[in-house]
């Protein structure tokens, strides 16, 4: 292992996907890390985690979490087979109508509706009068405060 890498990415032949921290990295962080990225220890093999579950789209998973610490800035190394295997046979999209539902919104709102009878005709709205000048004083009368703090 690299001595700048903190990670290491692979395939095992006994667990499948595996995780691997390097030696002098602390290991309470790293089952911290690893198992929010859905890792678990290997019991026999101390500094060893497999993928939870990894029938299950386990090669995009594992580049996942491997971006993952990547991105809070860690040293991660990923092996070849994970790097460019494949995530297994796509699914078929599910029809479920929102695609053809936000292409006929999109389509309604890049076109004019279509114009039905005579379009009435609008006029600039009437200037607005000022008020007049009230023709009386104000009754408010301010007092001025004590010298000192106020309340």
């Amino acid at each position: 292992m690299d001595p700048d890498t903190h990670f290491v990415f692979g395939t095992h032949h006994q667990h499948g996907y595996a995780a691997a921290f390097a030696p002098d990295f602390p290991s309470h962080l790293a089952h911290w890390l690893l198992t929010r990225l859905q890792f678990e220890p290997v019991p026999q093999e101390p500094g060893l985690y497999r993928l939870t579950d990894p029938q299950r789209d386990g090669a995009r998973r594992t580049r996942q979490a491997a971006q993952d610490l990547r991105a809070q800035s860690y040293a991660v190394h990923v092996d070849a087979d994970v790097a460019h295997a494949e995530s297994g046979p796509s699914r078929p999209a599910r029809k479920n109508g929102i695609a053809e539902r936000r292409a006929r919104i999109a389509h309604a709102a890049a076109t004019r509706p279509p114009r039905r009878g005579v379009t009435p005709t609008v006029s600039a709205p009437a200037a607005r009068t000022v008020p007049p000048e009230p023709s009386y004083l104000p009754t408010v009368r301010l007092t001025g405060s004590a010298p000192g703090r106020g309340r």
